[in-house]
């Protein structure tokens, strides 16, 4: 049954020269890669209205000069990407480019960034569906942490059946949005440069209670950094591309560059459109937790607690298709249909850095396995795991996840930036070709000021986002680094052990080999065990039990003696009735007779095919050998016993955890096909 499910669920096996198969042409990759930055502008100018709405209607005057700003950091940071993906197109993104440039401390920190990044992309994208859905369906608004777990399950299982399923599953609803969103700000401007006519939204004659009157300048500043810090979120999803280069078809390079600048085009004219028609309907947002009493009616009345404040992208179709019509309609579910798909980004992203990360010693070893599909199964897993987790603290509360957000991609941004300045003057020194000379100037020139950019928007995101939640980050990102640094000493420590020494030699041989055959009773395991152990041909045998009970230890040594067993038997005292600790006791006298030998505990074992099963069986066997693993010079060999219930199992295929006991198809097959470091 177990086989059965995984099979409807994930799909059947991939081979891995199937691997080919999975890469993704540039229109299937925009979807693929694009949905987390595309997506951001469904909340990113919503962000901006809403921090300056805390120093009243009359900030929103700062709001087209935020939405520029934030438009030049976006502008930047997809030409310093495209610079990127030429540069190192092995699928390192942010990482290879830190650790290549500035050092493995600088490419661990990019890392623990960037899973940060993903894990709140994931949480923060379906909670914000969450609330889409949540305006018209009370029951998912009543149930907000349930429904966003079951949602990121859900993308889970699309994610597990590989890279190229997942991708056509959610390539329509992507394009979709595209469509309906610019389809949204081409017919409003139509409408309100050429037809004149009035936008207006339904908060259109809405006031703001200001939370402080007469601003001092700093304040004012701050308030207005820190809509730029919040509006900043539309670059979240950037780098993805960068990330992951290896999924594209060839010329990976080419296509990579040529869908972020697609996505870049389309996520700024998107960005721009929803914003310039939001201030042209006059539309009014205020922070959630006080929208209820600082948000006034025409009339100068709060709207109360049971008014529902519609996103910016709802009142904008309002406004431009009235509300109720059909594409009103259809541009709200669009809406939060994108935001559970922008997870996809990072479902896609994590799983490949954790895998070069593993590569690297810094993760385990499973993450860069592939599961039945090709895909990275456990770094899916993983991130599910993490982002529910994180849904569930967080009551799935956007406003509360967004204050943790972004803080971990500028990190990321600025740190790959530098590298790559340092990148292109490294390689000035000997290039001598003119014209790849001046390739690489503008090149370094773009870089420098991405680098400059993005460092600015993170001290400005740290300054004014730290209190609110952005400390949580801040501690969260050394806690990864600090595991990731001890995994790779675990590492290197166990290779250094294992490491064959001038002075090891393989040739010497132990002196002898003392052989124990532990016994409980005198059945078809215990001679099968004996049979065994003679047929090695140890220095000594001897068969050994644990006397709890005299009656019974008597009882066995008669019908020992009776039977004839070619074998001595060994009696052990246990006046305490345990059973393990007179066995290691015993071994542990044998070993210090003769430290130079070895011994060779053998333990019969059953063999049974149903769970419950290994309940009622195996467990003295289970923690004497999890005992005997710890002492030197001792080898421990099970002899099983198939029982009548393990022949359900006889000729059944492994049943394989999504690759947990998989190892990649080979360096040179990965070099080809995924692009690995």
């Amino acid at each position: 049954m177990t086989d059965l499910l995984k099979r409807l669920l994930v799909g059947r096996a991939l081979r891995s020269g199937q691997l080919h198969e999975q890469l993704l042409p540039k229109r299937i990759a925009l979807p693929v890669f694009a949905s987390d930055a595309l997506s951001s502008v469904a909340y990113a100018p919503q962000e901006i209205l809403v921090i300056l709405s805390l120093a009243g209607v009359s900030f929103y005057a700062y709001s087209p000069w935020v939405a520029a700003a934030v438009v030049v950091v976006m502008l930047t940071v997809v030409a310093s990407y495209r610079q990127n993906v030429h540069a190192y197109p092995s699928g390192g993104g942010d990482y290879e480019v830190a650790t290549t440039n500035l050092g493995p401390n600088a490419g661990l920190t990019v890392a623990s960034a960037l899973m940060v990044d993903y894990v709140l992309t994931v949480a923060v994208s379906v909670a914000n569906g969450v609330d889409y859905v949540g305006a018209t369906i009370p029951f998912v608004a009543s149930n907000k942490p349930a429904v966003a777990i079951g949602i990121v399950v859900l993308l889970t299982v699309v994610n597990l059946r590989g890279l190229r399923e997942s991708g056509a599953a959610f390539a329509v609803p992507t394009y979709a949005f595209m469509v309906a969103v610019l389809g949204m700000v081409l017919w409003g401007g139509v409408r309100l440069l050429i037809f004149g006519d009035e936008l207006r939204a339904p908060s259109a004659g809405f006031d703001i209670v200001p939370e402080q009157t007469n601003l001092t300048a700093f304040a004012a500043a701050f308030v207005v950094l820190r809509a730029f810090s919040s509006g900043c979120a539309a670059l979240t999803g950037v780098e993805a591309i960068s990330n992951g280069v290896p999924a594209f078809r060839k010329p990976k390079s080419g296509n990579a560059a040529t869908t972020l600048l697609m996505m870049g085009v389309i996520a700024i004219s998107m960005f721009g459109g929803i914003i310039a028609l939001g201030l042209a309907s006059g539309v009014k947002v205020a922070e959630p937790s006080v929208v209820a009493e600082d948000l006034l009616r025409p009339d100068g009345t709060p709207v109360g607690p049971g008014y529902h404040q519609q996103p910016i992208i709802a009142q904008v179709a309002d406004a431009v298709f009235g509300g109720g019509s059909l594409l009103f309609v259809l541009i709200s579910a669009v809406t939060a249909l994108i935001l559970f798909l922008a997870a996809n980004t990072a479902f896609n992203g994590f799983p490949v850095l954790g895998s070069i990360l593993a590569q690297d010693r810094y993760l385990p070893r499973q993450l860069h396995t592939r599961g039945d599909r090709l895909a990275f199964s456990n770094g899916i897993v993983i991130l599910a795991t993490a982002a529910c987790l994180l849904l569930w603290g967080f009551q799935a509360d956007v406003s509360r996840l967004l204050n943790l957000y972004i803080v971990g991609v500028f990190v990321s941004f600025t740190l790959s930036q530098t590298g790559m300045v340092i990148h292109w003057t490294r390689h000035l020194k000997t290039e001598t070709d003119p014209r790849t000379r001046h390739q690489m100037h503008r090149s370094r020139a773009i870089n420098f000021f991405g680098g400059v950019m993005t460092g600015l928007v993170l001290v400005v995101v740290l300054l004014t986002k730290f209190l609110v939640g952005a400390w949580i980050v801040c501690i969260a990102m050394p806690v990864l680094f600090l595991m990731m640094k001890g995994i790779r000493r675990h590492y290197d420590n166990v290779a250094a052990e294992l490491e064959i020494t001038g002075d090891y030699d393989a040739t010497v041989l132990p002196a002898r080999n003392h052989a124990i055959v532990l016994i409980s009773k005198i059945h078809k395991p215990t001679m099968r065990a004996l049979a065994y152990a003679r047929a090695t041909r140890p220095s000594t045998l001897e068969a050994v039990t644990v006397g709890v009970d005299g009656a019974e230890a008597r009882q066995l040594q008669d019908e020992w003696e009776r039977r004839g067993i070619p074998v001595p038997l060994k009696m052990l005292d246990s006046p305490y009735r345990e059973i393990t600790q007179p066995v290691l006791d015993y071994v542990k006298q044998v070993r210090r007779r003769s430290p130079r030998d070895v011994v060779t505990v053998f333990i019969p074992e059953y063999v049974v095919g149903h769970w419950w099963e290994h309940l009622l069986h195996n467990q003295s066997a289970l923690r004497l050998k999890a005992r005997l693993l710890f002492k030197p010079g001792v080898m421990v060999t099970s002899v099983p016993w198939q029982l009548h219930s393990s022949d359900r199992l006889t000729g059944r295929p492994e049943p394989f955890a999504a690759g947990s006991v998989r190892r990649p198809s080979g360096r040179r097959a990965e070099d080809e096909e995924i692009g690995a470091r």
